[in-house]
């Protein structure tokens, strides 16, 4: 019933026939969903290609092999991308990381990749260097963690230095503020949406915010 084959294609996509680059762990991945999440809903609906690179458990901050720097490289540098999307980890706050801090310049040498603002900065900045599109990050849904609101609240710094979009679910109470019953269809644990969750609930929100920035 809620297979992403019933999206309709948005009609005048700004991206139409463009490719998204989408960086992220379990909820890029789609953990509860059968592999279908955000990339692949707004890939639907933007008419583009999707390239996604998503690993579940992993963390922006630069804790192993598997973290998102590590994977940002195995993005195909040569490849003309027309966006570039950036989950903000929910695992570096389950594993209570380093949070870090916004460095004052653009120098990567500034950035200490072993925090989550760091790691995010090192990945921001590479990407808007190299592919020289637009660039955004996503939150997940409200959930009890102070973790993840302490970095969500960095968000604003960011977009404010980087120019960059930030696709906040976090903050938006009408968005938040969902019936229980609702919110046992979308979710399958409090991080993790179902299909239905991404195709209509997740999705939709994501696309107005994202179109805001790219038509702004």
């Amino acid at each position: 019933a809620y297979d992403f084959s019933c999206i309709e294609p948005l009609a005048d996509s700004p991206l139409q026939g463009g490719h998204i680059a989408v960086l992220g762990s379990s909820v890029t991945r789609g953990e509860a969903s059968e592999g279908w999440a955000v990339g692949e809903y707004l890939a639907a609906r933007l008419g583009t290609q999707l390239t996604k690179e998503a690993v579940s458990g992993t963390t922006l901050a630069d804790t192993g092999p598997q973290s998102y720097v590590r994977r940002l490289y195995r993005l195909d540098p040569n490849t003309r991308y027309d966006l570039f999307l950036c989950q903000l980890s929910t695992n570096d706050a389950t594993l209570h990381l380093p949070q870090g801090v916004v460095a004052p310049g653009r120098d990567p040498a500034q950035f200490d990749r072993a925090t989550t603002l760091g790691a995010l900065e090192t990945i921001l900045e590479y990407a808007l260097r190299t592919w020289r599109c637009p660039a955004a990050v996503f939150t997940g849904s409200r959930y009890d963690s102070k973790d993840y609101a302490a970095l969500v609240a960095c968000l604003p710094a960011l977009r404010q230095k980087w120019g960059i979009g930030v696709l906040d679910l976090w903050n938006s109470e009408p968005f938040n503020g969902i019936p229980d019953a609702s919110r046992r269809l979308y979710m399958r644990d409090p991080i993790h949406p179902t299909k239905a969750g991404y195709r209509d609930w997740w999705g939709p929100e994501l696309e107005r915010q994202l179109l805001a920035f790219l038509n702004r």
